[in-house]
């Protein structure tokens, strides 16, 4: 297949169902990272900075799956994974260790605490997506359940135009917060993540020349906004 085959394949979401994630880790650009390309019109993401922060999220909130780093702070992920394991109501949740650690040791410890999987940093977003929607799926008991994780904003007759514009809107969300994550950066971060933040404007303002084609007076979505790149069919 080439590049310009490659290009033309309708963009998608990978997280189309409605999940719940918390992404546990004490990289607070990681953190940013995780909320940008991980959320979706249907996927939400919270974050924790280390595994006391974690611990306080998961005893009140309901979770689809967490993405556990392995050095942080206080608690780290090796010891919140066994508590994890340990707590009747979360020993069957998703776990990915999400850590720089590559090495035999790391790995064994990680699946003999009950990891679920292991990714690596640097982290490719598009292909974690892929990686949790697959171990959400394997994970359940009998598989996706029909009818509880329809993706959002889907009908029997296709997406409404009310789904097309919260996709609009929620994809133009994606480059201000990029937008936003680079102006803060200092000098000697922004020459470090540049590249990867011009990726995330990417993908979101494909998303959006994607769904303004099916909607082609709504291109602008009404408000004179084109994200860079995206232009009206």
């Amino acid at each position: 297949m080439t590049a310009a085959d490659t290009r033309a394949i309708p963009w998608t979401f990978v997280l189309d169902e409605p999940l719940r994630i918390l992404v546990v880790d004490d990289d607070p650009i990681l953190r940013e990272f995780a909320s940008v390309y991980l959320a979706t019109p249907s996927a939400s993401i919270d974050t924790a900075c280390d595994g006391a922060e974690a611990r306080l999220r998961l005893e009140h909130n309901v979770y689809d799956i967490l993405l556990l780093d392995i050095e942080m702070p206080r608690v780290d992920g090796f010891a919140l994974l066994a508590e994890i394991r340990s707590h009747e109501s979360l020993k069957h949740l998703p776990v990915i260790m999400l850590t720089g650690h590559d090495d035999i040791a790391s790995i064994d410890r990680a699946y003999q605490l009950g990891a679920n999987s292991f990714a690596t940093k640097p982290v490719n977003w598009r292909q974690l997506s892929y990686h949790i929607r697959y171990v959400v799926r394997t994970s359940r008991p009998q598989g996706p359940q029909q009818g509880s994780h329809e993706p959002v904003g889907k009908s029997d007759s296709g997406t409404t135009p009310a789904a097309d514009h919260d996709v609009r809107e929620f994809l133009k969300s994606v480059v201000r917060r990029a937008d936003a994550i680079e102006g803060n950066l200092a000098a000697h971060d922004r020459e470090r993540w540049s590249a990867p933040l011009q990726g995330i404007r990417t993908v979101a303002n494909r998303a959006f020349a994607e769904c303004s084609k099916r909607e082609p007076s709504s291109a602008t979505d009404g408000a004179g906004y084109v994200p860079d790149g995206a232009t009206p069919q």
